[in-house]
C-alpha cells in the first residue's frame, strides 16, 4: 500500500536545514510518493505556492526570516493565497502543549514531532488524506475544525463516562507525546468546534421559527 498510496500526491517539504528535507524526501520516497519540491525557507515557499500550489505542505516550525507559522498563516488568511485549504502537516523538536495549541490555532492539520520516522509520517499523511477534518470559520480563526472545549484537559484519556481531568498549569507546559498531539488535534464528533457550530445554528433557526 505504502509504494502507491501517494504516487500523485504533490508534496512541497519547507525546512531550512539540508539534512532534514533530505530525510523527509527520502521518507516520502519509501512511502511511494515521486512529486516532492522543497524549500529552504518561508519566502521561498510562499512563492512556489502562489506558482503551483501544491496538494500537501510540510513545514518545519523554526525558519528565518518566515517561520513556518508565518507561512500557515499566509496560506490561511492572505488575499494571494491559491488555495486556503491546503494540508499542512508542522514538524518540530518542541511538543510543549502551548506550541501545539498555537500550532492548531494558526490552522495546521497535522503535527509531528523530530525525530521523524516513517510510520508517524504516514499514519498523518493518511489522518489528512483518508480522514480530513471540515473547515470552520469562527471569529478570527480560519482552518481545520479544533476542539470546542476551552478548558485544557487530559487528551490522553477517551472515557467520557469519567469526569474532566484539567491540567495543572505545570502540567499544562509539559511536553506532549505524538499520541496526545494527535488526539488533540483530532476531536470527536462530540467535541468538535463544527458541530458545535452546527448546533448552535439550528438552535437559532428553531428559535426564529417558534
Amino acid at each position: 500500500m505504502w509504494d502507491t498510496y501517494l504516487k500523485n500526491v504533490r508534496v512541497l517539504i519547507v525546512d531550512d536545514q539540508d539534512f532534514i528535507r533530505s530525510l523527509l524526501r527520502h521518507i516520502l520516497n519509501v512511502l511511494g510518493c515521486k512529486q516532492i519540491t522543497d524549500a529552504a525557507d518561508g519566502h521561498t515557499a510562499w512563492e512556489l505556492i502562489q506558482d503551483n500550489a501544491p496538494d500537501l505542505l510540510i513545514v518545519d516550525w523554526e525558519m528565518q526570516p518566515m517561520s513556518g507559522l508565518e507561512l500557515v498563516q499566509k496560506v490561511r488568511h492572505d488575499k494571494g493565497s491559491p488555495d486556503k485549504f491546503l494540508p499542512i502537516i508542522m514538524i518540530t523538536a518542541h511538543s510543549e502543549r502551548p506550541r501545539i495549541i498555537t500550532a492548531r490555532d494558526s490552522g495546521v492539520n497535522e503535527f509531528v514531532m523530530k525525530p521523524v520516522s516513517a510510520r508517524t509520517l504516514f499514519s498523518r499523511l493518511n489522518a489528512v488524506i483518508e480522514h480530513p477534518r471540515r473547515f470552520v470559520r469562527t471569529g478570527e480563526y480560519f482552518g481545520p475544525d479544533r476542539r470546542r472545549k476551552r478548558v485544557f484537559v487530559d487528551f490522553e484519556r477517551r472515557d467520557t463516562k469519567k469526569k474532566e481531568k484539567e491540567v495543572s498549569a505545570e502540567d499544562f507546559n509539559q511536553q506532549m507525546s505524538q499520541d496526545e498531539i494527535n488526539t488533540m488535534l483530532n476531536p470527536d464528533e462530540e467535541d468538535s468546534e463544527a458541530a458545535g457550530i452546527e448546533k448552535q445554528q439550528s438552535a437559532a433557526e428553531a428559535n426564529g421559527e417558534s
